[in-house]
């Protein structure tokens, strides 16, 4: 089992259907064990090796696009969030899935952490990258 950090494929191509609305539709982050697998190949949310423990509830936290995404940069298209947190959890995950959960919970994008990030009664943080063309957590060049 494996977590490989990718923009979903199927993402991609709903992206062309015109599946996908940043302005309009809820995303939201759900946290895995090590046990999962997840890649470019995953197409949904899936409670399968999602985390459980205190402060974390099954599905997640809805996100928040950041402000000004989605945007352009040069020729690079790019969406990211605002930063999200379970405070006093107990959990560890070694990665997460982004995902639409207005449209059937169609996944966008899975993020590796590199090694299991524990909380203990902390607060356990996901942090995005800065909101552009050269590091945003979504981008179309």
């Amino acid at each position: 089992m494996a977590i490989t950090q990718a923009m979903c494929t199927s993402f991609k191509k709903e992206l062309l259907e015109a599946e996908h609305d940043f302005g309009v539709d809820t995303f939201k982050i759900a946290l895995y064990t090590s046990a999962a697998s997840m890649d470019a190949n995953t197409t949904v949310y899936s409670t399968t090796n999602e985390v459980s423990g205190t402060g974390y509830s099954a599905g997640g936290k809805a996100l928040t696009v950041a402000t000004g995404t989605p945007s352009l940069g040069g020729t690079t298209a790019f969406v990211s969030f605002n930063n999200i947190s379970w405070a006093s959890s107990a959990i560890t995950a070694r990665g997460a899935l982004v995902y639409n959960s207005s449209k059937a919970n169609k996944a966008v994008v899975v993020i590796d952490f590199g090694s299991d990030i524990t909380s203990s009664g902390l607060t356990f943080n996901v942090n995005f990258p800065s909101a552009d063309s050269l590091n945003a957590v979504i981008r179309i060049s």
